[in-house]
Protein backbone atom coordinates (compact mmCIF):
# COMPACT_ATOMS: atom_id res chain seq x y z
CA UNK A 1 0.00 0.00 0.00
CA UNK A 2 1.06 3.47 -1.43
CA UNK A 3 1.51 5.06 2.19
CA UNK A 4 4.72 7.00 2.65
CA UNK A 5 3.96 10.59 1.91
CA UNK A 6 1.73 13.35 2.98
CA UNK A 7 -0.89 12.98 0.36
CA UNK A 8 -1.14 9.18 0.35
CA UNK A 9 -4.34 7.26 0.23
CA UNK A 10 -5.55 6.16 3.34
CA UNK A 11 -4.20 2.95 4.92
CA UNK A 12 -7.48 1.27 5.00
CA UNK A 13 -7.94 -2.19 3.59
CA UNK A 14 -11.73 -3.02 2.26
CA UNK A 15 -12.44 -6.51 3.22
CA UNK A 16 -15.22 -8.07 0.66
CA UNK A 17 -15.90 -11.61 2.02
CA UNK A 18 -18.53 -13.38 -0.31
CA UNK A 19 -17.89 -10.56 -2.93
CA UNK A 20 -18.50 -12.80 -6.43
CA UNK A 21 -16.89 -11.89 -10.04
CA UNK A 22 -20.05 -11.16 -11.12
CA UNK A 23 -20.17 -8.04 -8.75
CA UNK A 24 -16.41 -6.68 -9.08
CA UNK A 25 -16.49 -4.22 -11.18
CA UNK A 26 -19.32 -2.40 -9.91
CA UNK A 27 -17.77 -2.95 -6.03
CA UNK A 28 -14.52 -2.13 -6.98
CA UNK A 29 -15.31 1.13 -9.06
CA UNK A 30 -17.60 2.31 -5.81
CA UNK A 31 -14.96 1.71 -3.46
CA UNK A 32 -12.54 3.54 -5.47
CA UNK A 33 -14.48 6.60 -6.27
CA UNK A 34 -15.15 6.86 -2.18
CA UNK A 35 -11.24 7.00 -1.83
CA UNK A 36 -10.45 3.13 -0.94
CA UNK A 37 -7.17 2.04 -2.22
CA UNK A 38 -6.57 -1.12 -1.24
CA UNK A 39 -9.26 -4.21 -1.40
CA UNK A 40 -8.89 -7.84 -0.05
CA UNK A 41 -10.71 -10.93 -1.87
CA UNK A 42 -10.60 -13.39 1.11
CA UNK A 43 -10.23 -16.80 -0.76
CA UNK A 44 -13.42 -17.90 1.40
CA UNK A 45 -15.35 -16.09 -0.75
CA UNK A 46 -17.05 -17.70 -3.83
CA UNK A 47 -14.15 -18.57 -6.71
CA UNK A 48 -12.08 -15.82 -4.59
CA UNK A 49 -9.22 -16.12 -7.65
CA UNK A 50 -11.51 -15.25 -10.84
CA UNK A 51 -12.53 -12.65 -8.36
CA UNK A 52 -9.75 -11.17 -8.13
CA UNK A 53 -8.85 -11.04 -11.64
CA UNK A 54 -11.69 -9.47 -11.82
CA UNK A 55 -11.15 -6.95 -9.06
CA UNK A 56 -7.75 -6.21 -11.09
CA UNK A 57 -8.87 -5.71 -14.22
CA UNK A 58 -11.81 -3.40 -12.65
CA UNK A 59 -10.02 -0.80 -10.74
CA UNK A 60 -7.01 1.83 -11.67
CA UNK A 61 -3.06 0.13 -11.35
CA UNK A 62 -3.22 2.76 -8.38
CA UNK A 63 -5.50 0.20 -5.98
CA UNK A 64 -4.31 -2.51 -4.92
CA UNK A 65 -5.78 -5.80 -5.06
CA UNK A 66 -5.41 -8.54 -2.53
CA UNK A 67 -6.08 -11.67 -1.09
CA UNK A 68 -7.32 -12.89 2.46
CA UNK A 69 -7.52 -15.72 4.47
CA UNK A 70 -4.18 -17.05 3.15
CA UNK A 71 -2.96 -20.33 4.19
CA UNK A 72 -0.68 -22.18 2.31
CA UNK A 73 2.67 -21.27 0.43
CA UNK A 74 0.99 -22.25 -2.90
CA UNK A 75 -1.89 -20.45 -2.18
CA UNK A 76 0.18 -17.49 -2.33
CA UNK A 77 1.28 -18.30 -5.37
CA UNK A 78 -1.92 -19.10 -6.87
CA UNK A 79 -3.33 -15.33 -5.77
CA UNK A 80 -0.08 -13.80 -7.26
CA UNK A 81 -0.86 -15.74 -10.66
CA UNK A 82 -4.36 -14.30 -10.33
CA UNK A 83 -3.01 -10.83 -10.18
CA UNK A 84 -3.00 -10.17 -6.30
CA UNK A 85 -0.53 -7.44 -4.98
CA UNK A 86 -1.31 -8.49 -1.31
CA UNK A 87 -1.26 -11.19 0.78
CA UNK A 88 -3.18 -11.00 4.26
CA UNK A 89 -3.67 -13.79 6.55
CA UNK A 90 -5.58 -14.73 9.74
CA UNK A 91 -2.51 -16.46 11.03
CA UNK A 92 1.67 -15.90 11.10
CA UNK A 93 3.35 -18.30 8.91
CA UNK A 94 6.84 -17.77 8.22
CA UNK A 95 7.05 -19.84 4.83
CA UNK A 96 3.56 -18.27 3.35
CA UNK A 97 5.77 -14.70 4.62
CA UNK A 98 8.84 -15.45 3.14
CA UNK A 99 6.94 -16.63 0.00
CA UNK A 100 5.06 -13.45 -0.27
CA UNK A 101 7.79 -11.29 0.03
CA UNK A 102 9.93 -13.59 -2.15
CA UNK A 103 7.30 -12.93 -4.99
CA UNK A 104 7.18 -9.09 -4.69
CA UNK A 105 3.83 -8.70 -2.89
CA UNK A 106 3.20 -7.03 0.84
CA UNK A 107 2.77 -9.37 2.93
CA UNK A 108 0.02 -8.93 6.03
CA UNK A 109 -0.25 -11.82 8.69
CA UNK A 110 -2.09 -12.07 11.35
CA UNK A 111 -1.11 -11.47 15.02
CA UNK A 112 -2.54 -11.32 18.32
CA UNK A 113 0.57 -11.81 20.57
CA UNK A 114 4.02 -9.49 20.30
CA UNK A 115 5.90 -13.09 20.02
CA UNK A 116 4.02 -13.43 16.61
CA UNK A 117 4.21 -10.16 15.59
CA UNK A 118 7.87 -10.18 16.21
CA UNK A 119 8.00 -13.83 14.12
CA UNK A 120 6.55 -11.97 11.35
CA UNK A 121 8.60 -9.41 11.11
CA UNK A 122 11.63 -11.79 11.28
CA UNK A 123 10.47 -13.46 8.38
CA UNK A 124 10.44 -10.30 6.45
CA UNK A 125 6.87 -8.58 6.96
CA UNK A 126 6.56 -4.56 7.44
CA UNK A 127 2.99 -4.80 8.58
CA UNK A 128 0.84 -6.89 11.03
CA UNK A 129 -3.05 -7.60 10.76
CA UNK A 130 -3.69 -6.92 14.57
CA UNK A 131 -6.29 -10.28 14.26
CA UNK A 132 -8.76 -10.45 16.56
CA UNK A 133 -8.06 -6.56 17.20
CA UNK A 134 -11.06 -7.33 19.44
CA UNK A 135 -8.95 -9.96 21.62
CA UNK A 136 -5.51 -7.64 21.48
CA UNK A 137 -7.78 -3.80 22.60
CA UNK A 138 -6.73 -1.21 22.46
CA UNK A 139 -4.70 -1.26 25.75
CA UNK A 140 -3.06 -4.02 24.13
CA UNK A 141 -1.80 -2.00 21.14
CA UNK A 142 -0.74 0.37 23.09
CA UNK A 143 1.72 -1.59 24.84
CA UNK A 144 2.44 -3.39 21.53
CA UNK A 145 3.89 0.23 20.39
CA UNK A 146 6.26 -0.11 23.11
CA UNK A 147 8.00 -2.64 21.92
CA UNK A 148 7.38 -3.44 17.72
CA UNK A 149 9.91 -1.30 15.99
CA UNK A 150 8.89 2.03 14.32
CA UNK A 151 7.88 2.68 10.93
CA UNK A 152 6.10 -1.33 11.20
CA UNK A 153 2.62 -1.02 10.05
CA UNK A 154 -0.27 -1.92 12.66
CA UNK A 155 -3.48 -2.73 11.50
CA UNK A 156 -5.96 -3.94 13.54
CA UNK A 157 -8.82 -6.42 11.97
CA UNK A 158 -12.56 -7.54 13.72
CA UNK A 159 -14.86 -5.00 15.11
CA UNK A 160 -13.12 -1.93 13.55
CA UNK A 161 -15.83 0.51 12.26
CA UNK A 162 -16.48 4.24 11.94
CA UNK A 163 -16.98 4.14 15.81
CA UNK A 164 -13.82 2.95 17.13
CA UNK A 165 -10.97 3.87 14.37
CA UNK A 166 -10.05 7.34 16.73
CA UNK A 167 -9.54 5.36 19.42
CA UNK A 168 -7.20 2.84 17.61
CA UNK A 169 -5.31 5.35 15.89
CA UNK A 170 -5.08 7.01 19.51
CA UNK A 171 -3.77 3.32 20.77
CA UNK A 172 -1.18 3.52 17.86
CA UNK A 173 -2.70 1.80 14.54
CA UNK A 174 -1.16 3.29 11.61
CA UNK A 175 -4.34 1.43 9.16
CA UNK A 176 -6.90 -0.59 9.69
CA UNK A 177 -8.83 -3.92 7.65
CA UNK A 178 -12.56 -3.00 7.17
CA UNK A 179 -15.14 -6.12 6.51
CA UNK A 180 -18.50 -6.35 7.76
CA UNK A 181 -19.16 -2.81 8.84
CA UNK A 182 -18.54 -2.07 5.33
CA UNK A 183 -19.44 -4.91 3.20
CA UNK A 184 -21.21 -8.12 3.40
CA UNK A 185 -22.59 -10.51 0.24
CA UNK A 186 -25.09 -9.21 -2.14
CA UNK A 187 -25.13 -5.27 -0.47
CA UNK A 188 -26.60 -2.98 -2.58
CA UNK A 189 -24.15 -0.38 -3.99
CA UNK A 190 -26.24 2.70 -2.86
CA UNK A 191 -25.55 1.21 0.78
CA UNK A 192 -21.88 0.43 0.10
CA UNK A 193 -21.07 3.70 -1.05
CA UNK A 194 -22.66 5.46 2.19
CA UNK A 195 -20.86 2.85 4.43
CA UNK A 196 -17.59 3.79 2.78
CA UNK A 197 -18.43 7.88 3.32
CA UNK A 198 -18.62 7.35 6.92
CA UNK A 199 -15.53 5.04 7.04
CA UNK A 200 -13.39 7.75 5.13
CA UNK A 201 -14.88 10.53 6.78
CA UNK A 202 -14.03 8.98 10.07
CA UNK A 203 -10.49 8.26 9.01
CA UNK A 204 -10.20 12.13 8.12
CA UNK A 205 -11.08 12.88 11.49
CA UNK A 206 -8.58 10.64 13.17
CA UNK A 207 -5.80 11.72 10.79
CA UNK A 208 -6.91 15.70 11.16
CA UNK A 209 -6.61 15.10 15.13
CA UNK A 210 -3.11 13.42 14.85
CA UNK A 211 -1.68 15.74 12.50
CA UNK A 212 -1.51 13.46 9.53
CA UNK A 213 -1.35 10.50 8.03
CA UNK A 214 0.59 7.07 9.43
Amino acid sequence: MRTSTENAAPPLIAILRGVTEREAADVGRCLYDAGFRALEIPLNSPDPLRSIEAFRAAVPDDCAVGAGTVLTVEQVRQCREAGAEMIISPNTDPAVIRETVRLGMESFPGAATPTEAFAALAAGARSIKIFPADQVGTAGLRAWTAVIPRGTGLLPVGGVDASNLAAWRAAGATGFGIGSSLYRAGLEIDELRRRAAGILAAWAATTTTSGGTA
